[in-house]
């Protein structure tokens, strides 16, 4: 692994992953969410161990006046459940999940994509990344939509299929699919061996 590499984590935070979060009180989570922390925990190690970056992105609610979130019409629409509290920065549901933290840096995002809005480009400049390996969730949503950026601002990106997930199957194996033409597909065995 070189320094120039960059383990990329999208949103795998407390409120997405663990059940006290707010997805996981909703009852939203899924065998394949679960699994993804314990199968990347080795492999933040190694990374880690190799001197590369460990990069976590965190979705994040911005709270209003009296602590109300700000919530994209769209998300509310699909995800009523979304409460004062929820993925609030600084929060214990903001955060990286334990299994996969420390990361060495951090960036909050408001949007699917990690890049929009966002100092994700500016700190991977600064530490000299050039290859970002990629995991997370949503696959279709802000996996996708991060990696496409990625694409566009000239990083050579690995996916690792198994190292991300959706809702459901088909979706992640759709989204997957559709990224191959700007993405590397691997698996986090092929990095561990």
């Amino acid at each position: 692994m070189s320094l120039d590499t960059a383990l990329l984590l999208c949103d795998l935070q407390n409120d997405f992953l663990h059940p006290d979060g707010a997805y996981g009180r909703a009852g939203m989570g899924t065998p394949d969410l679960a699994a993804l922390a314990p199968r990347l925990a080795p492999l933040v190690a190694r990374v880690r161990a190799a001197g590369g970056w460990i990069v976590s992105t965190h979705f994040t609610l911005v709270p209003g006046k009296g602590g109300i979130p700000f919530i994209s019409e769209h998300l509310l629409k699909n995800r009523p459940f979304l409460k004062r509290g929820d993925f609030t920065p600084g929060g214990w549901g903001h955060a990286l999940v334990d299994a996969l933290a420390p990361s060495d840096m951090a960036v909050d995002k408001i949007a699917f994509s990690a890049f929009y809005m966002s100092r994700l480009d500016w700190v991977l400049a600064r530490a000299g990344v050039k290859h970002l390996l990629v995991a997370g969730i949503v696959t279709q949503g802000g996996v996708a939509s991060t990696v496409r950026d990625a694409h566009v601002r000239d990083y050579h990106v690995t996916v690792l299929q198994d190292g991300c997930a959706a809702f459901d199957r088909a979706t992640h194996d759709t989204a997957i699919a559709a990224l191959r033409p700007v993405a590397t597909i691997s698996r986090v065995a092929d990095f561990l061996a």
